[in-house]
């Protein structure tokens, strides 16, 4: 291989660790960091620089050890906890996370109202996730918030949360969900999962079956 397509597979590697580590889930640093430090060893070899190559190759051995542990951990628990309209904790959350629920539900403020569901997605009892909707007179609900914080966004918690195990919907007898998305994110994640575009109460909006949102 010639000097300079050696030096675009260092570029590579050195890019790759970089991004590696603009990454908020532990599953993608652990990915990207393994592909990068493995390139970054292909790179030693070719100018054979060992010293990179051992490095590397350590760097890859610890990212593949730990990938191990999250890819077989013991089976998530998953659980909703419903709040009170005045819940002190719901209204810190919402302040805290402000910034990022703007980005991607822009538009939002909490404002209580008595046919509300309002729930924390709990993964493992750690907050991962809010809803809050408007139960409607027709038995369906119109999303208001689905936020998820960044380092649980892997879907898991929007599976959970519109299945019949959530206990939000199904057992309440409310198996229609819609929401008016109002950011491009917040359209995808919405298709994502089997959401349909449709009109409501004068306007487009999306919506879904509980039998048809993705498990």
């Amino acid at each position: 291989m010639s000097p300079a397509a050696a030096e675009l597979v260092g570029y590579l590697g050195s890019a790759l660790i970089v991004l590696s580590l603009t990454r908020t889930s532990i599953l993608q640093l652990r990915l990207v960091g393994l592909a990068g430090s493995f390139t970054f060893a292909v790179y030693g070899l070719l100018i054979q620089a060992y010293p990179i190559v051992i490095v590397n190759v350590v760097i890859v051995m610890v990212h593949l050890f730990f990938l191990q542990k999250l890819l077989s951990k013991k089976k998530e628990f998953f659980t909703t906890l419903e709040l009170n309209a005045d819940s002190r904790y719901l209204a810190h959350f919402v302040r805290f996370h402000e910034t990022d629920i703007e980005n991607h539900q822009p538009g939002f403020s909490y404002e209580p109202r008595d046919n509300q569901v309002r729930a924390f997605i709990l993964r493992d009892m750690v907050p991962a996730g809010l809803f809050i909707g408007r139960a409607c007179d027709d038995g369906s609900v119109q999303v208001e918030l689905d936020y998820v914080v960044p380092q649980y966004r892997d879907f898991k918690v929007a599976e959970y949360l519109y299945s019949d195990r959530s206990g939000l919907f199904a057992e309440k007898g409310r198996r229609r969900i819609w929401a008016r998305p109002g950011s491009d994110i917040h359209v995808r994640y919405f298709e994502r999962l089997g959401f349909q575009p449709t009109f409501i109460e004068g306007g487009p909006a999306l919506m879904a079956d509980l039998d048809a949102v993705v498990r």
